[in-house]
């Protein structure tokens, strides 16, 4: 970039380094450090940077902008935080952020603090910054002991500095040993566990091993408070009815620690295990034996299994449980729906025009999801039923095509590109109520079958929503295969015979409203089975080999098409003698070709004439229209349900399968964290 090689003043250093930096010895050091750090940031990041000042920085000295604490707040702290950690408690991270000490954070400080932010280890770089009172770059006895007890206040449990754990890190009282940045982080790690142990001591006055329910409370609101739920918090003294005695043992209250230490791989477990489970449920036994299968040692002991089965059970821990039995434990935010904010009742009218609003989405939705799906492969749908199902092999003369290849060329030599979508309209017409019932009916059923806590349906149930949804659909759908078949068979006719061909209002005119119905016996029995075994079998695909809903996950477009496309193959196949027979019912018998009496006759004449192999002309093609039909009415259906009438979700919702978030806001969350679980009111008390 320059034609002047200059001499190195400092050594490069790249922001976006693997290697981390070294500690800070000097107040000059760290502000070298961060400077050289500030100007290798991209220039992309430097304008999210300034677009997150300008927007939050209303403080103005002198000409310049400035954030406040408030201001500060607003610009790193994340949103919707799946915690209990409130927006206000980042002001803690305000202290670091203002290096000059004037109640102030400039565009140059923000700029650093964002950069700090970039490192891998943030948030324990961070909490050091905190204890660094003097930014000498090491943490003495006198700064940590002065750190600590400023923000926890004289009402907490005492800790003992001079404890043989505080010297192991610290050396003794007159500081003749000091904290550099790798012992400050794992004293940190550990300092929770002593904390718990001393406050422990503290309270067993009678050092006999046991401690009171509500000394057991208080002591886990100071040290882990803002990781668990209100429910969970309000029954921490339960815990003494794991066993006789009314006291909680020391053993119990370190198994409880570990239990929320651990809560991630406690998540993890859960999940894994729930998701394998037949009914949905687990309870401890399945959960130690998932837990040894999955992890590398026996990572929780039947003790902690206890606990969190207790909890999760409220009090029961024999029983089986599902997943949303455990978001009590496992969301910090969770509240019992009892607590939830209140519905405002609303009025009749408004309701049903709710539900009516409700109902007219569907059906349109239904529409524009079918319409799409049946533009798409219509030309296809021409050749399977013409072209291949309608051929009478037994008909001298009549044998128009020798395969669907063949089809296509002449009906392209013969009408054109518009005679694929012959009788496209009436399909259009009908498709939409077709959709929407039989989408709506499977929902409707489903939903009314299923377990509300595991979200589960058995493969009976499944079937019947299934078959009952082909079979509603059925009223819509045979009026307008009848149409649709003779308009789609007429256009060769015609070339062939010289006739004219007739428009949908004729046909329907000739029909009348029962001949509409007509092989009405032959699309229920294509229908029925038809539903039956696609909609389970797209629902098993995308949960039991795409991983729908395992911990949160979403399905890709791609994924949900596959799923939609390939259930639809063994359904669009194995219901290709019922849609044969239901053509050749509906179809107009020209001169020379068999009559059909009804569904069983057409069945005992077709094989007897044609064969078993006559059953199944066009299944090929019918896999081909059927599969990506489905599959695109299925992901415009799954894309624009979810709005706007999306209820009320039973998903568990943590930060294992939360949306992922600014990176950024992720490490400065962690450094509060690591600083609250020092207290769990850590900077309020400081000032």
């Amino acid at each position: 970039m320059f034609p002047l090689k200059l001499p190195r003043i400092f050594p490069t250093v790249f922001c976006d380094s693997d290697q981390p930096a070294p500690a800070p010895t000097s107040r000059a050091a760290a502000a070298i450090n961060t400077v050289k750090s500030a100007m290798a940031v991209p220039e992309n990041e430097l304008k999210r940077w300034r677009r997150a000042f300008d927007a939050n920085a209303q403080t103005i000295v002198d000409g310049q902008k400035y954030l406040n604490t408030e201001q500060f707040v607003n610009a790193i702290a994340p949103q919707g935080d799946l915690s209990k950690i409130g927006r206000a408690q980042f002001a803690t991270l305000f202290r670091v952020a203002d290096t000059s000490k004037r109640g102030l954070v400039s565009w140059e400080d923000f700029v650093v603090f964002e950069t700090i932010l970039k490192r891998p280890d943030a948030d324990y770089w961070i909490a050091f910054q905190y204890f660094d009172v003097d930014e000498s770059g090491t943490i003495s006895y006198d700064e940590f002991k002065n750190v600590f007890k400023a923000n926890v206040g004289p009402d907490a449990i005492p800790f003992d500095f001079d404890c043989d754990w505080v010297k192991l890190y610290l050396g003794k009282k007159n500081g003749a040993h000091v904290l550099g940045y790798n012992e400050f982080t794992q004293l940190m790690k550990g300092l929770q566990g002593e904390r718990l142990r001393q406050a422990f001591k503290y309270m067993d006055k009678d050092q006999d091993g046991y401690i009171r329910p509500e000394q057991f409370k208080r002591i886990i609101l100071e040290i882990a408070g803002h990781k668990l739920s209100d429910a969970v918090i309000e029954r921490l003294p339960t815990l003494t009815t794991l066993s006789p005695g009314g006291r909680i043992s020391y053993s119990e209250v370190v198994a409880f620690y570990n239990v929320i230490r651990e809560m991630d791989m406690v998540e993890r477990i859960i999940r894994e295990a729930t998701a394998k489970s037949k009914d949905g449920r687990i309870d401890q036994s399945d959960f130690l034996n998932h837990c040894v299968s999955s992890t590398r040692y026996s990572l929780f002991t039947p003790m902690e299994a206890s606990i969190i089965f207790h909890f999760a059970g409220r009090g029961n821990p024999t029983q089986r449980l599902a997943l949303v039995d455990f978001a009590q434990l496992l969301d910090p935010r969770w509240k019992a729906p009892s607590e939830e904010v209140e519905v405002k009742p609303v009025s009749s009218v408004t309701s049903f025009l709710h539900e009516f609003a409700h109902s007219a989405y569907n059906f349109g939705l239904g529409g524009l999801a079918g319409g799409f799906g049946a533009t798409i492969v219509y030309p296809i749908d021409l050749d399977s039923v013409w072209g291949m199902q309608n051929q009478r092999s037994t008909v001298v003369g009549q044998l128009l095509y020798k395969n669907s290849l063949d089809c296509v060329r002449k009906v392209f030599r013969n009408e054109g590109f518009l005679g694929f979508y012959r009788g496209l309209g009436p399909q259009l017409i009908g498709v939409a109520p077709e959709k929407a019932i039989k989408l709506t009916v499977n929902d409707l059923i489903r939903s009314r079958a299923m377990d509300p806590e595991t979200g589960r349906i058995s493969l009976g149930w499944e079937l019947i929503a299934g078959g009952t949804a082909g079979g509603c659909q059925v009223i819509f759908t045979n009026p307008l295969e009848i149409v649709k078949i003779r308009l789609q068979v007429q256009g060769e006719a015609a070339k062939l015979e010289g006739a004219k061909p007739k428009g949908a209002v004729h046909i329907i005119r000739q029909l009348g409203l029962f001949g509409l119905y007509k092989g009405a016996s032959a699309c229920l029995l294509r229908d029925i089975p038809f539903s039956a075994i696609y909609f389970p079998a797209y629902w098993h695909l995308k949960r039991d080999i795409f991983n729908e809903g395992y911990n949160g996950k979403q399905l890709s477009f791609f994924e949900t098409l596959t799923s939609a496309a390939v259930a639809g193959m063994p359904a669009a196949y194995l219901t290709t003698p019922a849609d044969v027979v239901k053509t050749r019912l509906q179809v107009e018998a020209r001169t020379g070709q068999t009559n059909y009496k009804g569904l069983t006759d057409a069945f005992v004449k077709i094989y007897r004439e044609e064969g078993f192999r006559a059953f199944f002309k066009g299944g090929p093609a019918r896999i081909i229209r059927s599969s990506p039909q489905f599959g695109f009415t299925l992901v415009a259906y799954e894309y624009l349900h979810k709005y706007p009438f999306d209820g009320p979700s039973r998903e568990v919702e943590t930060r294992l399968t939360s949306q992922r978030e600014d990176m950024a806001q992720v490490r400065a969350r962690n450094a509060l964290r690591i600083l609250l679980d020092v207290h769990g009111d850590f900077g309020r008390r400081s000032g």
